[in-house]
C-alpha cells in the first residue's frame, strides 16, 4: 500500500506496528476463526446456560462475500453491546459497508453528522483517504498531460467481464456500443463528424486490449479526426499481491476518474471507486451474464441514480421490503441482490 497511496493522517501508517500486541494471532486462521465475532455469538446461543464469559481482547469482525448467517448479525443493533466491550477489532471486509450502516440506530446519527449528504459519503471518503503516493501521481499525471489534457471532453470507459470464457467479446461490444450511441455518448457511426468540431479523448480501462482496439478501430484518430483512444495499461487477468499490476489498476482507475463522462461496467468496484471519486454519476453498461440473463427488452445500460457504490452482499434482513428497516438505502441498479444509499 505505501507505493499505491499517501499516509491516512499525519505521523500515522496503513500498517500495524511490529510492536502490536495481536500481530501473530492475526496470522493465524485459527485464531481468527476461534475469536470471531459470529463463532462467538453462535457459542453463546447454543450454551444459554452459561454465565456471559468476558470479552475477548481481540475480535475479528468477518464481513466478506461468505459469511454466514452468524457473521451478518453484526448488523443487529442488539449485538452491538458485545462488539463494544472489545478493545481491539480486525474488520475482514473487501466491500462498501455504509448501506448497511446507516440502517443501524447505533451508526446512524454519527455518519449523518459525518455526512449530512448521504449520497456523497465514498466521495468523501476517498477523496481524503485515497490519495495517490508520489510514484502514483506522477504515472498518473504523466499520462494525462501527455495524451488526454488537452481534449475538450474525455470519456472513460471501464470494461471489466468476469465470466470471459462465458461472456463472447461481440456481446459485450454490443452492450457498449448500444448505451454510448443511444445515449449520445459517441456519434451513431464513425463517418459522422463531431457536432461544433469537438475534440474527445476516449480512456479505455480493461484487462483485455480487444475493446480498446475496437473502440479504436471504429471512433480512433485514423477514421475520426475528432476522436483520440487511449489505454495505459492491458493486464490480461487479475494478478492477486503483485504490487506492480495494483499500481497499474490504481492509475487506470485514477485516470477514469479525470473523465467528464464515465461509462463502467456492472458488478464493478473498480467503476465504483472511479465514479466515487470522480463525482460523476456513471453510465452502468449491464455486461451480459451467464448466470443471470437479462431479458432482451431490458436497456443495455443505465444511468446510476447518484455516486455511491453498491454493497454487494448484504444480509437478508437489510432490504427495504423487510420490516423494521429503516435508513436510506434501495436495491442497485446494476446488482438486483446488492443495497446502495439513495439519500436521507
Amino acid at each position: 500500500m505505501e507505493d499505491l497511496f499517501c499516509e491516512p493522517f499525519p505521523n500515522s501508517t496503513w500498517y500495524l506496528p511490529e510492536t502490536f500486541p495481536f500481530r501473530f494471532q492475526l496470522q493465524s486462521h485459527r485464531f481468527r476463526k476461534a475469536y470471531s465475532f459470529g463463532t462467538l455469538l453462535q457459542k453463546k446461543e447454543e450454551d444459554q446456560q452459561k454465565k456471559e464469559s468476558s470479552a475477548p481482547a481481540l475480535l475479528q469482525i468477518f464481513l466478506q462475500d461468505k459469511y454466514n448467517d452468524y457473521d451478518k448479525l453484526f448488523f443487529r443493533d442488539e449485538n452491538q453491546g458485545f462488539v463494544h466491550r472489545v478493545p481491539w477489532l480486525a474488520l475482514v471486509h473487501d466491500g462498501y459497508l455504509i448501506p448497511c450502516l446507516f440502517q443501524m440506530q447505533s451508526f446512524r446519527s454519527e455518519l449523518e453528522k459525518l455526512f449530512p449528504d448521504q449520497e456523497t459519503v465514498f466521495h468523501h471518503l476517498a477523496k481524503y483517504l485515497l490519495s495517490p503516493s508520489n510514484e502514483a501521481w506522477e504515472h498518473i499525471t504523466g499520462f494525462y498531460k501527455a495524451y488526454l489534457a488537452k481534449a475538450e471532453e474525455r470519456i472513460g470507459f471501464q470494461i471489466r467481464v468476469f465470466e470471459p470464457k462465458k461472456t463472447t467479446f461481440p456481446a459485450v461490444m454490443k452492450q457498449i456500443m448500444s448505451c454510448t450511441q443511444k445515449h449520445r455518448i459517441l456519434p451513431q457511426s464513425s463517418e459522422v463528424p463531431l457536432r461544433n468540431g469537438t475534440s474527445k479523448s476516449i480512456f479505455v480501462a480493461s484487462l483485455s486490449r480487444k475493446y480498446y482496439e475496437e473502440i479504436d478501430s471504429m471512433y480512433g484518430e485514423r477514421s475520426h479526426g475528432g476522436i483520440a483512444v487511449y489505454q495505459a495499461s492491458h493486464e490480461g487477468k487479475q494478478h492477486f499481491g503483485d504490487n506492480s499490476h495494483n499500481m497499474k489498476a490504481w492509475m487506470d482507475i485514477y485516470l477514469l476518474s479525470m473523465s467528464d463522462v464515465l461509462v463502467t461496467s456492472s458488478m464493478s468496484t473498480f467503476g465504483y471507486v472511479a465514479a466515487g471519486i470522480a463525482g460523476v454519476r456513471p453510465w452502468i453498461v449491464m455486461i451480459p451474464d451467464p448466470y443471470h440473463p437479462r431479458g432482451a427488452d431490458e436497456p443495455s445500460c443505465e444511468r446510476a441514480v447518484n455516486i455511491e457504490p453498491c454493497f454487494h452482499f448484504p444480509p437478508w434482513f437489510a432490504y427495504p421490503d423487510q420490516p423494521g428497516t429503516v435508513g436510506p438505502v434501495a436495491r442497485c441498479e446494476d446488482v438486483s441482490w446488492g443495497l446502495k444509499i439513495v439519500g436521507g
